[in-house]
């Protein structure tokens, strides 16, 4: 079936592309446990879908469609060389340049049997560069504002008992 064929050469990528399974849902802008499903073949998505997770794998979205079996593989074999020649967007150097390189590729390469079939590269790994010490930046003193003992937030500062005497009027 092609849906489960569809979710092996998915999972095949992801792993190619060092991509773990919750990265690639973000990357895609799918959910999780949609993209596992359509990695165990549960699951047909869209084109948009499909669009998406070849996107965020670096491969075309044909060979997607072509494993869902949205599109047929192509069988025919284009003339490059005519198809160039034909070209009116092309100038005359133009035309030849692409020509010479197209020959020399052909003549070091094999015949293919597939003639469109594209595979995404396994990522390079990253040179390490050089790990350099920096001193490490003070952390900033908290903010503190000066309150009375006694006094939290939202509480009154306490009474100060007075020494002075207090006199009171006796009336008769």
């Amino acid at each position: 079936m092609k849906v489960r064929e569809l979710g092996r050469f998915i999972r095949d990528q992801r792993g190619a592309s060092r991509l773990s399974l919750r990265r690639l849902s973000k990357l895609a802008g799918i959910s999780n446990p949609y993209l596992s499903q359509i990695e165990r073949g549960l699951r047909r998505p869209s084109a948009e879908i499909l669009q998406a997770i070849a996107k965020a794998l670096r491969i075309s979205a044909e060979t997607l469609y072509i494993k869902a079996g949205i599109l047929e593989e192509r069988t025919d074999t284009a003339n490059l060389p005519a198809v160039i020649r034909r070209d009116e967007s092309l100038t005359a150097t133009q035309k030849q340049l692409l020509l010479d390189v197209y020959q020399s590729f052909q003549a070091g390469a094999e015949p293919r049997r597939t003639p469109v079939r594209k595979v995404a590269a396994a990522k390079k790994p990253r040179a390490a560069s050089p790990k350099v010490k920096t001193k490490a930046k003070p952390k900033p003193k908290p903010k503190t504002t000066t309150r009375p003992r006694g006094a939290g937030k939202g509480k009154a500062a306490p009474k100060r008992a007075t020494r002075a005497r207090r006199t009171t009027r006796r009336t008769a």
